[in-house]
């Protein structure tokens, strides 16, 4: 009787996805320390002089990366710069600022937990939103999808009521729960508008956005005027700030989706919870059972996200 000839894959590929999960692995931890030295120092840097500074500081640095990994060509990109700048509004801008708002009245783990529901929310409105306004397809929900996104749901409730469902009855919903859900709102709208661009590199729209977004903010940062950090540990919160989430995971990011599907990457997602908790705990941040089990349901609905495959219906002719 011959034996089954087992098949291994080849270094090459074997060396990428470790790679690759290194990268994603990464970048997860840094943007989980964004909440985490954010809610840290949004008591001596009000959220618009933060997102300021943030964008401010990280601009050039992506541009000089975006041009010596993806040497874009810059005259294609600007033919975009309309839409780029609504993206820098969305997802540069308004992100950040509605996270740092809402880390004034939540906890780091809250925010992560409710931001981890986004691609549920990302699902929905794919199936909802028209085709030409996301630059492809709709997406029909599969009955995992609907599963998925009813099991984050009662997650995300058991989360931002800490257990007790009828306290939004009784006290209605945290202000910065509530500003949490406009931030995972934002993040989904920016993203399937963000399909819409098909020929400029994503760390070089990324870079672009960037300089947008912080060009129009600066008129509401004079306005509101400039305050920065009154001692080492709040400049130290600065420093990390720009440099991993603003720069170095968007790069690791880019990096990695190069070498797996996006749908893979998106699975590493789920260590942000785990990694916000771990990084909390030194600075008095602590976790309650209910974190903990409304963290395993949010999970649980997004593994089950990842693993359906929603059917796209005829895409729109221009």
């Amino acid at each position: 009787m011959c034996c089954r000839e087992v098949t291994t894959p080849p270094l090459a590929d074997t060396v990428a996805f470790v790679k690759a999960a290194v990268f994603l692995i990464l970048a997860t931890l840094f943007w989980a320390g964004n909440f985490v030295f954010g809610a840290a120092v949004v008591g001596q840097v009000d959220p618009i002089s933060l997102t300021w500074i943030r964008w401010a500081f990280a601009a050039l640095p992506l541009l000089v990366v975006a041009q010596l990994v993806e040497k874009p060509n810059w005259r294609a990109a600007a033919r975009h710069l309309p839409l780029l700048g609504l993206l820098g509004v969305l997802g540069i801008t308004g992100f950040s600022l509605l996270i740092y708002f809402a880390l004034q009245y939540t906890s780091p783990l809250n925010a992560s937990l409710i931001n981890s529901v986004n691609p549920a929310l990302i699902v929905v409105l794919a199936a909802v939103l028209p085709a030409a306004l996301q630059g492809g397809a709709r997406e029909h929900l599969t009955w995992r999808s609907v599963a998925g996104i009813l099991l984050g749901l009662v997650g995300v409730i058991v989360v931002i009521t800490d257990g007790d469902l009828f306290a939004l009855l009784r006290n209605g919903l945290n202000f910065g729960d509530l500003l949490m859900i406009g931030v995972i709102v934002v993040w989904s709208v920016y993203t399937l508008v963000g399909r819409r661009i098909h020929d400029v590199p994503p760390i070089t729209a990324t870079a672009i956005q960037t300089v947008i977004a912080t060009v129009l903010l600066t008129p509401f940062l004079a306005i509101n005027g400039l305050h920065l950090p009154t001692d080492l540990p709040g400049w130290s919160a600065i420093a990390y700030i720009v440099i991993f989430p603003s720069i170095a995971a968007y790069v690791l990011w880019n990096a990695a989706t190069r070498l797996v599907s996006p749908a893979t990457a998106s699975i590493y997602i789920n260590l942000q919870v785990v990694f916000t908790a771990l990084i909390g705990l030194p600075f008095g941040f602590e976790i309650t059972w209910v974190q903990v089990l409304g963290g395993i349901v949010v999970i649980a609905a997004v593994v089950l996200l990842a693993r359906a495959k929603p059917k796209a219906t005829e895409p729109v002719s221009t």
